[in-house]
């Protein structure tokens, strides 16, 4: 099949039907082929390989070596993945996937835990030959593609074909401005903070007000916890899990280090079927605590035409060395919106199996 070609002025996400076309002209490349709901309305599911490697410690490749080259140099040993097996906390995994690239010089790529990857906290980035970051493919880049895996709270049983990381492809850069932002913010209602911040991407705050009957505002992951299936759904009894935190009557929560949190926006945003967005720091500089390993929002999350009314933005925090103290309402980062290069064949929460659509506070999948 033919390439795609762009006109040099058409910048943007690429959707479902492009990601098939791309896959349909080998610029991505299956060791089996796709399965169902692979393909996301903006993205593509990566599914792990059959073999993965125990490696000392994390790295990047650089500008002249492969992954495989440094797995040789620092593996302790490998896991066979065929019949699943445990990744323990606390211990760096590399597993290639299944899907390797051969991408057009004009199309790149980035990568993001899924969301379930994310609210379980195992830390997941995608890497590949030659590259100086994670989850960041250069346009034109042609080879394997692995996954650096790292659980940092619950040991977690994966397998040949597990899906941990997605993966969007760009042609070029289509970031909203400021401006851009909130023209489109009067037409769509992209949150409803009537004195949203939009100057570089719609604010997204902390809700320590409390949800629901029990007034909870979060849950603090338990140590020491059993093993959670990736996948399996609604197998996991949420208390053996997870601590739940009521709502206090100043609404402050104090995070302990080195503790993992699921929190919950306090604007109920929304993600219209031309636009994807990204949720980022507020503020790199704020080094106590790491909010949200999961960051893509795929066109229609929270949007009325696609079965949602606005949804909250599920924060996965991760406190750092020393106690930090939240309040209700403060800023913890910004949902940064992006043009679609056309409008997906399906939205988010339309009939493919989306989890999250209308959420509030909401725990992973695995949980019942």
């Amino acid at each position: 099949m033919e390439a795609l070609v762009f006109d040099p002025d058409e910048k943007g996400i690429l959707p479902d039907a492009m990601i098939h076309a791309l896959a349909d002209a080998g610029a991505i490349l299956p060791a089996q082929d796709f399965v169902p709901g692979q393909i996301q309305p903006a993205s593509l599911d990566l599914r792990l390989g059959d073999i993965a490697y125990r490696v000392r410690a994390s790295f990047l490749p650089g500008p002249h070596t492969t992954v495989a080259d440094r797995i040789e140099d620092l593996k302790l040993h490998e896991i066979s993945l065929t019949d699943g097996a445990v990744l323990e906390t606390g211990c760096v995994y590399i597993v290639p996937v299944m899907e390797s690239l051969a991408l057009p010089p004009d199309v790149a790529a980035a990568a993001n835990p899924k969301s379930s990857t994310g609210r379980l906290d195992v830390f997941t980035r995608v890497i590949a030959d030659n590259m100086r970051g994670f989850d960041r493919i250069e346009a034109g880049y042609h080879g394997p593609l692995y996954a650096e895996i790292s659980p940092r709270t619950f040991p977690v049983l994966v397998r040949e074909g597990s899906r941990l990381s997605q993966m969007r492809f760009h042609h070029g850069k289509a970031t909203l401005n400021a401006s851009e932002l909130a023209v489109l913010h009067a037409a769509e209602r992209l949150t409803d903070d009537p004195d949203a911040d939009m100057s570089e991407g719609i604010g997204v705050s902390v809700d320590l007000s409390g949800f629901g009957p029990d007034g909870l505002v979060g849950y603090r992951a338990k140590r020491h916890t059993g093993l959670i299936d990736v996948d399996r759904r609604a197998s996991y009894d949420t208390l053996e899990f997870w601590e739940p935190i009521a709502a206090r009557r100043d609404e402050s929560l104090i995070l302990d280090p080195n503790e993992f949190y699921i929190l919950a926006s306090k604007e109920a945003v929304q993600v219209p079927p031309d636009y994807a967005a990204e949720m980022v720091p507020f503020d790199p500089l704020v080094g106590e605590f790491r909010v949200h390993y999961a960051g893509f929002f795929d066109p229609g999350f929270g949007y009325a035409g696609a079965g949602g009314r606005g949804a909250r933005a599920v924060l996965e925090v991760r406190s750092r060395e020393v106690p930090f103290i939240l309040e209700h309402g403060q800023l913890v980062g910004r949902l940064v919106y992006e043009h679609m290069l056309a409008r997906p064949d399906s939205l988010y929460g339309q009939g493919i199996g989306s989890n999250y659509q209308a959420q509030n506070l909401k725990l992973s999948k695995h949980f019942r």
